[in-house]
């Protein structure tokens, strides 16, 4: 299984998004195990970055490190073009951390909360105000703002939490598996205000257990196993290093059906529901060449589907793991 499907660039970029976070060779242990062996990574400005593994494979710690929390073993950082382990003021200054669990206090009010955000980032005060108010309007929290967190359902504190986070006007939002224990609706709106903070130029680096969070996210995804980075890519890029991509037609007419089955290559018959399937990675070209034979050989599906292997798929070839993952929600 190929370790990388997109090469990296430079951070000048070489014509590309200059990049907000590049890692090489980042290592930490604990004791005696390893948790991170050696790890490269390039995210590009104003994309969505997806790491994806098992538990414990080590995606939080890598945003510990990449946040200043912590510190590497080894390996060379950059975030917003400053290394954290000779300047962290200057990553800190450039951005937010939303973590798995809210940093968000329920005994005071969601503005008082945000009020002691502006107050951290030594705003002034009509300006921390002003901030205030406009993101508790951006999140839909102006009717609860008076009211205690502790009062919040878990969606609510969690849009809290990001406008908590956005005070500072960071460039970079690390976003710790943010969709975790949430319901589909609060789920989904949670991706809105992902792909709105990308509009408008924000880089988010994304953990999430949440596969199909990745997939209908993320610009590139990489996926942590054992420490190693396994494969990095866009989810398309991924999915077409797993085999099991199809084509499937199905026929009414039993002659069609035959005449196809007889003159297509390496199909697999299925005659009691008189379809076919076909070895394919749903490319256009593929597809082009199938229906311009259809259409050349007089042969008339009645339905014809593209089966791809979708991040389930990834994630278990990629890492191994035979644990349960997270359900998929389906947004599309």
């Amino acid at each position: 299984m190929p370790s990388s499907v997109m090469p990296t660039t430079d951070e000048s970029g070489g014509g590309q998004s200059p990049a907000a976070v590049v890692a090489t060779g980042l290592r930490k242990a604990y004791g005696g195990r390893t948790v991170l062996d050696g790890i490269d990574l390039h995210v590009p400005a104003g994309t969505v970055f997806a790491l994806l593994g098992p538990n414990g494979a080590g995606k939080t710690t890598v945003v510990s490190i990449l946040s200043t929390l912590i510190g590497p073993d080894a390996g060379q950082i950059r975030v917003a073009g400053h290394d954290p382990a000779t300047d962290p003021g200057a990553v800190r200054a450039a951005i937010g951390v939303t973590g798995q669990f809210s940093a968000v206090d329920g005994l005071i009010t969601g503005e008082e909360n945000m009020l002691l955000m502006a107050d951290l980032n030594h705003l002034p005060k009509k300006e921390g105000r002003r901030t205030a108010a406009e993101l508790l309007a951006r999140f839909d929290l102006t009717e609860a703002a008076r009211k205690p967190a502790a009062t919040y359902s878990g969606g609510m504190k969690r849009r809290l939490d990001i406008a908590m986070t956005l005070v500072g006007d960071p460039r970079i939002i690390f976003l710790d598996e943010p969709t975790t224990g949430l319901d589909p609706r609060s789920r989904h709106t949670m991706w809105q205000i992902v792909r709105d903070l990308v509009a408008g130029g924000v880089t988010v680096f994304l953990t999430t257990q949440y596969l199909e969070e990745a997939d209908q996210l993320a610009d590139r995804v990489a996926v942590l196993d054992g420490g190693r980075i396994a494969a990095q890519g866009s989810p398309a890029e991924l999915k077409r290093l797993v085999p099991g991509g199809h084509v499937r037609l199905r026929f009414s007419d039993p002659v069609a059906y035959g005449r196809a089955a007889s003159a297509l290559r390496e199909v697999t018959r299925d005659d009691a529901a008189m379809s076919l399937q076909i070895p394919s990675d749903g490319g256009q070209r593929e597809l082009g060449a199938l229906l311009d034979w259809l259409d050349a050989a007089g042969v008339e599906a009645d339905e014809l589907t593209v089966h791809t292997p979708d991040l389930d798929d990834v994630f278990f070839a990629l890492t191994g793991s035979r644990q349960p993952v997270q359900p998929k929600e389906s947004a599309r």
